[in-house]
């Protein structure tokens, strides 16, 4: 029961430092901002249109994207949000059937059910928010899979909005430079930057900040580690997943020192 009540301090720990999508994004306000006025001019305005999200792994793509997501559940409410990872597809083709699927239409399956899909979202009805996770996936020769889905929102009567977050900085000038090169109604461009040293040592500040009693990683630890990962990658999920792996270290350090031993010529 001691050790429950010493364990419970890092316990907290761990589950803080865990990758998960927190209340308030530090140090992505701007990008939030932009993410929630697009959705309100697009998909509740009823105007098709497409947003291209570029960064880095861990710069906070997806976890913006759900924030959002769910701080505007109420206001997408009478719209259809699908939200797709491609990177759960057998194939970048697959994306037109696992979007049929969400929509409760039949498999999308070769040109007919392509054809078929977009015959539905150009149709009169509601607005269809469609948000694809790690969209480098889609890549394919001659670009079809990507070009017809960026097409779509631009098509007469479309009704979708497109949101597409990728890895790959360079995708629309490498991919997608017919799309670019048309400004009018062309995809709009988001840009998150890596985590800067600052931006680290604060997130895992406020994380920690939650946990109740003494602090469990000290603030020059904090910023070593911040340092450390800024200079490689500015990948906040990677300065979490250190610190959480030093609070385990300790904790089993903590453990071993709180086990009961017998006495020197106890019985």
């Amino acid at each position: 029961r001691l050790f429950r009540q010493e364990g419970t301090c890092y316990q907290q720990a761990k589950r803080v430092l865990h990758v998960a999508v927190p209340d308030h994004l530090h140090a992505r306000e701007r990008e939030t901002g932009v993410i929630q006025q697009f959705l309100r001019e697009h998909v509740c305005g009823r105007q098709p249109g497409s947003l291209y999200v570029s960064g880095a792994p861990g710069t906070g793509k997806t976890a913006c994207m759900s924030r959002v997501l769910l701080d505007c559940k109420d206001e997408l409410a009478r719209s259809k949000t699908i939200v797709l990872n491609c990177m759960a597809l057998s194939s970048p083709q697959g994306v037109f059937p696992a979007t049929a699927q969400q929509l409760g239409l039949p498999a999308a399956t070769g040109r007919e059910g392509v054809r078929r899909l977009e015959k539905h979202l150009t149709a009169p009805g509601p607005m269809v928010l469609l948000v694809l996770d790690e969209l480098d996936q889609l890549e394919s020769k001659g670009q079809d899979v990507l070009y017809t889905l960026f097409e779509w929102p631009r098509l007469p009567g479309s009704r979708l909005v497109l949101v597409g977050l990728a890895n790959a900085l360079d995708l629309m000038d490498r991919s997608l430079a017919r799309l670019g090169a048309r400004l009018a109604g062309g995809p709009r461009l988001l840009h998150f930057p890596p985590y800067t040293r600052e931006q680290l040592t604060a997130i895992l500040q406020e994380r920690l900040a939650q946990v109740a009693g003494d602090p469990i990683l000290d603030t020059p630890a904090l910023q070593f580690c911040a340092r450390k990962v800024s200079a490689v990658s500015g990948d906040a999920r990677k300065a979490l997943d250190v610190c959480r792996r030093a609070v385990e270290v300790v904790e089993l350090e903590v453990r071993s020192q709180t086990l009961l031993k017998p006495l020197p010529g106890g019985e």
